[in-house]
């Protein structure tokens, strides 16, 4: 089910003053109020992913990975910069790894705790910049990398940079030929930071049954109509809880640009997703072998929001009692 909204005319006063959300002025991809850009690409179909992109991007150096375009996760991510270049480069910034990219735990000094229409959040300050990858290692680090998650929207983007020096191939064309063209995705589009590298942390655009059938992949542990696509080992390293995320609900943890959600009595279910800014959620439930997607553009602060936790139970009160559809739930945040 879907349903229109007028864009134009709820964003149009948030779109016409200046603010974080759109530092660049209006129009243009990175003003989040620009109805030519968000949700939809270009008033079409293709919907905004946002941070689900994140997970896209997991994806595709799994695949590089396992064939053998793309350097191990302990490598590291100095190795695909010129050193002398880069600021703040201390011995916890040099033991900074791939893995550590991954799973969130880089130890760069970062705040996207805050809501992202305030310009403290690190996040607004980096789409602000003309060079995402130069600014985000940059960064002075905070502590050791691979001891606190600390979520971090460079760090895909320094994947983006590594994925390019490692393979010599844009991110975005290798995702047509090895991820979009076997699993029949034909339509999409992905925006590009202003240095011209793909936004592989927030800027893809794509169906939500296309969505589905990336999240129905990993489900099926990487087998596409029989044929392999992701090796299963990648699926399960990356779907493995990592330590416990603070602040995104009870037991919430991170694979490799994935979160995991525990659920049920005694929280001993498992579900897994991704989660993007405004409301984007694929959310997989193995128990129900059940794949839902939640697309949305809720991104003023009194519009209201569907957590995963809360979408979790209601896709199991429809399966386990299916009278519950619809029985008087609102239909503002479904």
């Amino acid at each position: 089910r879907s349903y229109r909204h007028d864009y134009d005319r709820i964003y149009g006063d948030d779109g016409a003053a200046p603010g974080p959300a759109h530092f660049r002025g209006p129009p243009g991809p990175y003003n989040y109020f620009d109805p030519w850009w968000h949700p939809f690409y270009r008033r079409g179909d293709l919907h905004t992913l946002q941070s689900v992109t994140k997970s896209v991007t997991s994806v595709l150096v799994g695949i590089a990975l396992a064939r053998g375009e793309f350097p191990g996760l302990d490598t590291p991510v100095l190795e695909s910069f010129d050193a002398a270049g880069v600021a703040n480069v201390d011995d916890r910034k040099r033991r900074m790894s791939i893995r550590h990219l991954l799973t969130m735990t880089t130890g760069l000094s970062w705040n996207e705790d805050l809501p992202y229409a305030d310009p403290g959040n690190t996040a607004v300050a980096l789409e602000a910049s003309c060079d995402w990858v130069r600014f985000t290692m940059d960064r002075p680090m905070a502590r050791e990398p691979g001891t606190a998650f600390q979520y971090n929207s460079g760090a895909p983007q320094l994947l983006a940079h590594i994925f390019w020096k490692a393979t010599g191939r844009d991110l975005e064309e290798y995702a047509r030929q090895h991820l979009f063209a076997p699993l029949g995705i034909e339509r999409w589009y992905w925006k590009r930071t202003p240095s011209g590298l793909v936004d592989a942390t927030g800027g893809l655009y794509l169906q939500p049954r296309d969505l589905a059938k990336i999240t129905y992949l990993l489900l099926r542990d990487g087998v596409w109509e029989g044929k392999s696509i992701v090796p299963s080992d990648w699926v399960r390293a990356s779907l493995a809880p990592g330590g416990e995320v603070s602040g995104r609900g009870e037991g919430v943890s991170y694979g490799y640009l994935w979160w995991l959600y525990p659920y049920g009595e005694d929280r001993v279910g498992l579900a897994w997703g991704g989660s993007g800014f405004g409301g984007q959620r694929p959310i997989v439930l193995p128990e129900y072998d059940l794949i839902v997607v939640f697309t949305g553009w809720n991104v003023l602060p009194d519009q209201p929001a569907l957590t995963p936790q809360a979408a979790i139970g209601r896709i199991r009160g429809a399966v386990l009692d299916p009278r519950a559809v619809g029985s008087g739930q609102n239909s503002a945040d479904r």
